[in-house]
């Protein structure tokens, strides 16, 4: 049987606040799971952007983070560490920023699958746009990959607890990228190896709605759900 999804798209939300949002919801789907009450589950997709903000997972390094908490400051740029996988990464306008909270009893119980069909669902988005992305061995995420090197379009960090998902993907759409120089960002130091944003590849502003609309039913697509 095919899963009901909600689907609701916050606008631009303080991280700390989405974050207790997504976190109610990640603790009340838990919650069910143990009622053991045949509760249909409360799956929810969430997008946002995020005023500017730098999150570091529990597996990063805080070398990763170029700037003092002082200079952070001065330039209007919060900081949290989270128990999301991956390192440091960026947010901020311009962005979409994806939260499912699925619990995987009800889908499929892989994580590196789970993974995959985050990327599929960006990369098929890009598609629509001409834009070929791709998956890098030993990476996550979705890149574009030419011969002027490697460029990260897409972050995804997750975090399970009884196999319901939280966290999940960063989509830099007309975000400015100038943040990401004061990071390594996802910790990884290579010169061949940058960000980019739909805006830059293409050299012109894209309508965010069209491509959360698009991203939308691209991910309930892959994974095999309605929306209610």
């Amino acid at each position: 049987m095919r899963q009901k999804v909600a689907f609701t798209d916050l606008g631009l939300m303080d991280y700390q606040q989405a974050w207790q949002y997504q976190s109610s919801l990640h603790e009340r789907l838990k919650e069910d799971k143990k009622s053991g009450a045949g509760i249909i589950p409360g799956h929810t997709l969430i997008f946002c952007e995020h005023p500017p903000v730098f999150t570091l997972g529990k597996s990063g390094s805080e070398e990763h983070l170029k700037l003092s908490l002082e200079e952070l400051s001065s330039k209007s740029i919060a900081y949290h560490r989270i128990n999301r996988g991956g390192d440091i990464t960026y947010h901020g306008p311009g962005q979409i920023v994806g939260y499912p909270v699925f619990d995987l009893d009800y889908f499929f119980h892989d994580v590196h699958r789970y993974v995959r069909h985050l990327e599929e669902a960006i990369i098929q988005t890009l598609q629509h746009y001409s834009l070929v992305g791709q998956r890098i061995a030993g990476y996550t995420g979705v890149w574009i990959r030419d011969e002027k090197g490697e460029r990260k379009i897409c972050a995804i960090g997750v975090h399970f607890s009884r196999w319901v998902s939280l966290h999940g993907f960063a989509f830099n759409i007309n975000t400015c990228l100038d943040p990401f120089q004061f990071i390594v960002p996802c910790g990884i130091r290579d010169d061949h190896k940058s960000v980019t944003s739909m805006e830059k590849e293409l050299g012109f502003t894209i309508n965010l709605d069209e491509v959360k609309e698009l991203l939308k039913y691209q991910i309930a697509d892959i994974f095999s759900f309605d929306y209610q």
